[in-house]
C-alpha cells in the first residue's frame, strides 16, 4: 500500500515546470477553492455542515504537503485579517476562536496529512485513496471535537460536532477518492 519514495503529485504532473510562480498559483488558487467551497454551507448550529472539507482533502492532494500546509495556513490568514471567506462570508478571531475554530486549525494539519499520503501514492488508486481522505477527516475531527466541547460539553459534543456530518463526509470521501484515480487516469493517457 504505501511506497517510500515521494511521488509527484497532481499538480506537479500536469505543470512539470518548477518555480516560485508556479507554488503561488497554486497556494492562492487551493485557498480560493476552500473559501469558494467554505460558502456552500447547510446552516446547523453549532457546526455547519460545508463543502470547505473536499476543498481542504482537495489540496492536500493536489498540491503536496508543503504548498497544502501554505494554502491553509494562507486561508487561515485571509479570514482572520478580514476577507470574506469562511462560512457563509464570515471572517475574523471570532470565527477562529468559536465553536468551530478547531475543525478550521484541523484544515492546516489534515491537508499536510493528506498530502504527505499522496506523496507516497496513495491518491493512485480508489481503495488508498478513501484511506487518505478518511485519515484527514479523523484529523479534522480530532482538533474540531476536542475544541468544540468547551462549548458543548463531552455529553453533547458528538450529537453536535460528528454524527450529523458523517453521512455527508462520507460523500466528500468517496467524490475525493474518485477524482484522484480518475485524474491519474488522464494524465497518464
Amino acid at each position: 500500500m504505501e511506497n517510500n519514495t515521494m511521488q509527484a503529485v497532481i499538480a506537479d504532473s500536469i505543470w512539470k515546470e518548477k518555480s516560485l510562480a508556479k507554488d503561488i498559483i497554486l497556494i492562492a488558487s487551493t485557498s480560493l477553492m476552500i473559501a469558494l467551497l467554505a460558502q456552500v454551507v447547510i446552516p446547523i448550529y453549532p457546526v455547519p455542515f460545508t463543502g470547505q472539507t473536499l476543498g481542504v482533502l482537495l489540496t492536500g492532494a493536489l498540491i503536496g504537503k508543503k504548498r497544502a500546509s501554505l494554502s491553509l495556513l494562507s486561508y487561515l490568514m485571509m479570514g482572520f485579517i478580514g476577507m470574506p471567506v469562511f462560512v457563509g462570508g464570515t471572517f475574523g478571531i471570532a470565527r477562529l476562536a468559536g465553536p468551530t475554530g478547531g475543525y478550521l486549525i484541523g484544515f492546516v494539519f489534515a491537508a499536510i496529512i493528506v498530502g504527505h499520503l499522496t506523496e507516497k501514492g496513495w491518491d493512485r488508486n480508489f481503495i488508498t485513496s478513501a484511506l487518505a481522505m478518511f485519515i484527514g477527516s479523523v484529523v479534522i475531527y480530532s482538533f474540531g471535537l476536542l475544541w468544540l466541547s468547551n462549548f458543548t460539553g463531552w455529553d453533547k459534543v458528538l450529537s453536535a460536532g460528528l454524527i450529523p456530518f458523517i453521512s455527508g463526509d462520507i460523500i466528500k470521501i468517496l467524490i475525493a477518492a474518485s477524482i484522484l484515480p480518475a485524474g491519474w487516469k488522464l494524465i497518464k493517457k
